[in-house]
C-alpha cells in the first residue's frame, strides 16, 4: 500500500513514493540490523562517540532541508521546528559525552579474596548492549522523538541497531532524518542495518514480534501501547517495552505566588498550555489558582489572553477530532468555559485554545484526564490544605509544578511538595514543565500512566533501557571488555567495593 502524507495547514493529502513495508520487508530489516549489532560493538565506546558525533553534523548540514520537510507535514513552523532540530543534534552529541565519560557502564570489579562465605570467585559485571531494538516515532516531535530522537540516539549509544516504525504524520521528514543519519554511517564505513525505517502499522506489529528485536520504545497514546505489548505477549521470548505515555502534568498556584506575581503567572501558562499547539507531552492540564482576589486576576489576565489568540494548527485529523471531543465531555463532566476565541472555519486542522474552569469542590476524574491539544482546567480552590486530597485525584504525570510566594508558609509547602513528588517524576518550582532540557540531570518519566517504567527517555540515563548487565567470572584477563581489565583506568570502577574514579580519560 502507498503510504500518503498530509499537510494540517490546509488539510489535503498526498501521494508519495514510500510504500508500507511487508512482512518479508520487515523480516529482512530486522536481520539485517541483527548482523550490524557486531559492527557496532566493535566500534567501543569511543568509536561510537564519534559516529554520533558525526550524525549530529549530518543532521544540521541538512537543517533547512529538514525543517521544511517537517513544516509541510506537521504544521509546527520553521522556528520550533529549527529548535528542535538543534535538540536532536544537541541529544546525539551529550550521548557521544556519555560514551566517553563510561560512567554509564557500572563497571565493577571484585578480585578472588577470602570472604566471610569462604573463598570468593574473580567477578567482574558491567552494561552490555541487548542488541537491536524498535522505536516508535512521536507525532508531535518529527525530530527529538522520532528517527533522529533521543531514542535512536541512546540505543546506538548502547551499541544497539535502531529500527524506527516512522510515524504516519510525518512519513517524509521520517525518511529524510534516516537519510541524514545513514549518510554519516557509510562516512565511518558502516553496514546497513545500523539505522532503518518501517512503514505502515502493520509493520510496526511485525517488527515488534521478530526474534531479532531485544527492547522496544514508544512515546505515544495507551492506546497504542496496550496494541504494542499485546504483539510483544506473542512473541516466545517477551522483551521490555519502554512507553511514554499520558500526563496531566498539574501546577499548583499558591496564594502568595498568585498575588505577588499574577500577570507573570498567566503569561506562563498560556505559553505552557498553548505551544506547539499544545501538543507536549509535558502541557499542563490542570492549574490550581486560590480563589481570592490575586487568583481572580491572574484568571481575567489569563482569560485575557486565551481570548485574543489564534487558531493553532493540530498535527493531524485523529488528535484534532480527540481534542474537540475532550473539550465537549469537559463541558458536560461540569467545567464551564472560561475562554475561547472564535477562529474562521478552515480546510486544514485547526483550533480554538480553550480555558476551563471549575470549583475544586466540582473536581472529578473526568476532568483530571489528559487532553492532547491547547486546553487547560482551572481549577479555584479555597484553602491550601483541601489540595492533598484534590491532587489525588489527578492521575500521577510526568511533572507537578509548585509556584509560591514570600507569604506562602514552609510547612504547606513542604506538604505539597511531599504529594506531587509521590505522584510525579519532576518537579518544577516556579516554572514550567514544557521545555524539557537536555542534559545529564534530567528525568523524563513518571509513575503509571505517564510511564510504564522507571528509566527516563531524555537525560543521559536513558541508555539504560538499551543496556543489560554481565558478569565475567575467573575469566582469561585476554577475553574482558578493556573497561574490566585491571589495568584500565579511563572510566570510573567499583573495585573490591570502594570507588575509583576514572584518571586519564579520553576527551
Amino acid at each position: 500500500m502507498n503510504v500518503t502524507t498530509t499537510d494540517p495547514r490546509d488539510g489535503r493529502r498526498r501521494a508519495t513514493d514510500l510504500t508500507e513495508t511487508d512482512e518479508s520487508g520487515v523480516a529482512a530489516i530486522a536481520d539485517q540490523a541483527a548482523r550490524a549489532a557486531q559492527w557496532l560493538f566493535d566500534l567501543g565506546r569511543l568509536g561510537r562517540a564519534q559516529l554520533l558525533d558525526t550524525i549530529a553534523t549530518s543532521l544540521e548540514s541538512r537543517r533547512v532541508d529538514l525543517a521544511a520537510a517537517a513544516e509541510a507535514e506537521t504544521g509546527l513552523g520553521q522556528t520550533r521546528l529549527d529548535s528542535e532540530l538543534t535538540r536532536a543534534a544537541v541529544q546525539f552529541r551529550m550521548f557521544g559525552a556519555v560514551l566517553r565519560d563510561g560512567g554509564y557502564l557500572e563497571a565493577a570489579i571484585d578480585h578472588a579474596a577470602d570472604t566471610p562465605l569462604g573463598p570468593g570467585p574473580d567477578l567482574r559485571r558491567m552494561l552490555v548492549p541487548l542488541g537491536p531494538v524498535a522505536v516508535f516515532g512521536a507525532s508531535n516531535f518529527p525530530f527529538a522523538f522520532s528517527v533522529a530522537g533521543g531514542d535512536t540516539a541512546s540505543a546506538l549509544a548502547a551499541g544497539c541497531p535502531t529500527v524506527v516504525k516512522a510515524h504516519p504524520s510525518h512519513p517524509l521528514t521520517s525518511r529524510a532524518s534516516a537519510d541524514a543519519i545513514e549518510s554519516a554511517i557509510r562516512d565511518l564505513d558502516g553496514p546497513g542495518g545500523v539505522i532503518a525505517t518501517v512503514y505502515g502499522e502493520q509493520a510496526g506489529r511485525w517488527l515488534v514480534r521478530h526474534p531479532a528485536i531485544r527492547a522496544v520504545a514508544l512515546t505515544g497514546s495507551l492506546g497504542a501501547a496496550r496494541a504494542i505489548q499485546a504483539a510483544i505477549d506473542e512473541r516466545a521470548d517477551p522483551v521490555p517495552l519502554y512507553a511514554e505515555l499520558s500526563s496531566v502534568n498539574p501546577i499548583v498556584v499558591l496564594p502568595g505566588a498568585a498575588a505577588s506575581r499574577g500577570d507573570q503567572i498567566a503569561e506562563g501558562l498560556f505559553a505552557s498550555f498553548t505551544g506547539s499547539g499544545g501538543q507536549l507531552c509535558t502541557k499542563p492540564g490542570l492549574a490550581f489558582v486560590p480563589a481570592d482576589p490575586g487568583g481572580d486576576h491572574l484568571v481575567d489576565t489569563l482569560q485575557g489572553k486565551v481570548a485574543s489568540a489564534g487558531g493553532m494548527v493540530l498535527l493531524n485529523q485523529r488528535i484534532r477530532a480527540a481534542y474537540e471531543s475532550g473539550a465537549k465531555a469537559f463541558e458536560r463532566a461540569g467545567a464551564r468555559l472560561s475562554a475561547r476565541p472564535r477562529i474562521e472555519a478552515g480546510t486544514g486542522f485547526a483550533v480554538a485554545p480553550t480555558l476551563l474552569e471549575v470549583d475544586l469542590s466540582g473536581l472529578t476524574a473526568e476532568l483530571a484526564d489528559e487532553c492532547f491539544g491547547p486546553l487547560m482546567v482551572v481549577v479555584r480552590y479555597r484553602h491550601v490544605a483541601d489540595l492533598d486530597a484534590a491532587l489525588a485525584i489527578v492521575p500521577p504525570s510526568l511533572t507537578g509544578s509548585v509556584h509560591s510566594g514570600p507569604r506562602d508558609g514552609t510547612d504547606a509547602m513542604r506538604k505539597l511538595v511531599d504529594v506531587l513528588t509521590a505522584r510525579s517524576g519532576r518537579i518544577v518550582f516556579d516554572g514550567y514543565p514544557t521545555g524539557v532540557r537536555v542534559s545529564w540531570a534530567q528525568h523524563h518519566g513518571g509513575p503509571w500512566p505517564s510511564t510504564n517504567a522507571v528509566h527516563t527517555s531524555v537525560g543521559g540515563t536513558s541508555i539504560r533501557r538499551f543496556l543489560r548487565p554481565l558478569a565475567w567470572q575467573n575469566a582469561p584477563e585476554w577475553i574482558l571488555p578493556e573497561e574490566l581489565r585491571d589495568e584500565y583506568a579511563a572510566v570510573p570502577r567499583r573495585v573490591d567495593g570502594r570507588l575509583v574514579p576514572a584518571i586519564d580519560r579520553p576527551s
